[in-house]
């Protein structure tokens, strides 16, 4: 567990000195490039849930989802990053960059249930898997029904 919030520490710090040196265009692509992993893992985790429930491969799913939501690429939504620009697309709407304190809100809420799932995750509880996994989800999908066009 020391070891996961160590990486999750230095993925965000390192997630925003990184940050510093993208283009707008290249932010976009690459927080489309975590919500591709973080989406492909849900799915590992969902596919589990309605089949034959593997302990560790849940577990890892859960793992790569909390740190990607931990790992501080909120800073790759930056100024200029609100429409489609050098050949990437974008589906945050303006209202994303007009309300700072709810997109705050949003994110620490799925970053806590991600890592929650992550924790659930290890026990191997898969009923106790199902329930976090739905608020999970939920947490995911508060943000795309008021930011994703």
């Amino acid at each position: 567990m020391k070891k996961t919030v160590a990486a999750l520490v230095l993925a965000s710090l390192a997630g925003a000195v990184l940050a510093q040196q993208l283009k707008p265009e290249e932010m976009i692509k690459t927080r489309k490039a975590n919500f591709t992993v973080m989406a492909w893992n849900m799915g590992k985790i969902k596919a589990n849930l309605d089949g034959n429930f593997d302990k560790d491969q849940v577990e890892a799913a859960a793992n790569t989802v909390a740190a990607v939501a931990g790992s501080g690429w909120s800073v790759l939504f930056a100024p200029g990053t609100d429409k489609d620009i050098g050949g990437e697309r974008t589906r945050v709407k303006p209202e994303f960059f007009q309300q700072p304190d709810k997109v705050r809100e949003l994110g620490l809420n799925f970053r806590k249930e991600a890592s929650e799932l992550a924790r659930v995750a290890a026990t191997g509880d898969k009923a106790a898997v199902q329930a976090q996994f739905g608020k999970t989800g939920a947490a995911c999908k508060a943000c795309h029904d008021d930011f994703r066009k």
